[in-house]
């Protein structure tokens, strides 16, 4: 498995690169699924519950894709496959690129610098303002404390502070 970058490298917001046809071989996103649970579904007494980003961020792909995981196992073992409906609210739309510099010795022989430091594309990120829902879950009002429980656990796989809000749907 190749190393991943650390996320400090990609942590600050950039101006938004998608052109993804100047860049060759765009890796894909690993998230699998948007929308989990039964999207269609009416619960009764139902509440809507929405993890939001406290500041402006990037949020790669993976980072996605962990939470929307840990959120689905845990709300699952409570309400089942058809008592919840999750909705990832972000796209990674934004190309993350790195330019690799040669380290060790003779390495000043090897690498260019700057040289052409356009990098190669690494990854791709949702770009994340302050405030901007992330996560979205339905549920009946009998899960609520396990829903607010799967978020606040999914919250910890993001690279920024959330907070919960919790709306009677109408």
């Amino acid at each position: 498995m190749a190393k991943k970058n650390p996320a400090h490298m990609f942590r600050g917001q950039t101006k938004a690169y998608t052109r993804r046809e100047y860049i060759g071989g765009v890796p894909t996103s690993r998230i699998t699924q948007f929308d989990v649970g039964a999207p269609g579904a009416k619960f009764d007494s139902e509440v809507v519950l929405t993890l939001s980003a406290d500041e402006k961020c990037l949020i790669r792909h993976n980072a996605l894709e962990s939470a929307r995981i840990t959120a689905n196992r845990h709300i699952m073992t409570a309400a089942g496959r058809e008592g919840y409906h999750l909705k990832i609210r972000v796209y990674p739309h934004q190309v993350l690129r790195h330019n690799k510099v040669a380290q060790g010795a003779g390495a000043d022989r090897v690498s260019q610098g700057m040289r052409l430091s356009f990098g190669k594309s690494v990854g791709v990120a949702a770009n994340v303002k302050a405030g901007q829902k992330i996560i979205t879950l339905r549920t009946s009002r009998e899960f609520l404390d396990a829903a607010k429980d799967a978020l606040r656990k999914s919250s910890h796989k993001l690279p920024t502070p959330c907070h919960i809000e919790v709306s009677e749907a109408s």
